[in-house]
């Protein structure tokens, strides 16, 4: 009798335990690189805040985080603070911690091949060359996580990567830009009640 109460009771809360996703936007803490190109995953992040009005408080993981709530399921949201090119220690601790699946982590991140103000969804490719993204990969062990790629465009000839990636958008592309974190922050808000295949054809 008391086996049959404590597994009607283990079931009822693994059925009504919450569902879990993560939300994450790249860059670099402090100051120096606040409103880089290379930070536009922060900056979608902190319009994600503006519309979920939601404060990211909580400081484990090696980053700082807040919990969205959408009925009984949990939207985690993540900046890293560890520096983009060690991104995956943050991320993979937290979805370590919450158990949560690859296909459940959304990345929102910069992306040199695209010109600014545009974004790509996809769900699953390579690092393209990005340290944060080949980061996640590297402490997740899998590149099948969800993506929204933000556009910054590629410098000029003469100007090294490194150095246009930490540089700040020109004037001419500062709107395009803020405009593409919005629309990414949209995105997050669909995938909220959307399937990210159905987001993903919407918003590309």
């Amino acid at each position: 009798m008391f086996l049959n109460k404590l597994f009607r009771r283990n079931a009822a809360e693994h059925e009504g335990a919450a569902s879990m996703k993560l939300v994450v936007g790249l860059g670099n803490p402090g100051k120096k690189y606040e409103r880089t190109r290379h930070n536009i995953g922060f900056e979608a992040i902190d319009r994600l805040q503006q519309k979920w009005n939601l404060d990211l408080a909580e400081q484990k993981f090696k980053g700082v985080y807040g919990v969205e709530r959408n009925g009984t399921e949990k939207i985690f949201v993540l900046k890293p603070l560890t520096y983009m090119n060690l991104s995956g220690e943050s991320v993979a601790q937290l979805m370590k911690y919450y158990q949560i699946a690859n296909e459940d982590l959304l990345v929102i991140y910069d992306d040199l091949d695209l010109a600014p103000g545009k974004i790509r969804l996809r769900q699953k490719g390579g690092h393209g060359g990005h340290n944060g993204i080949r980061s996640i990969i590297q402490h997740t062990g899998s590149d099948t996580f969800n993506r929204i790629r933000i556009g910054i465009g590629r410098p000029a000839p003469g100007t090294a990567v490194p150095d246009y990636v930490l540089g700040k958008f020109a004037p001419a592309d500062l709107e395009k830009a803020e405009q593409a974190a919005e629309q990414a922050a949209e995105a997050v808000d669909a995938w909220k009640t959307e399937p990210f295949l159905k987001v993903m054809n919407h918003f590309n």
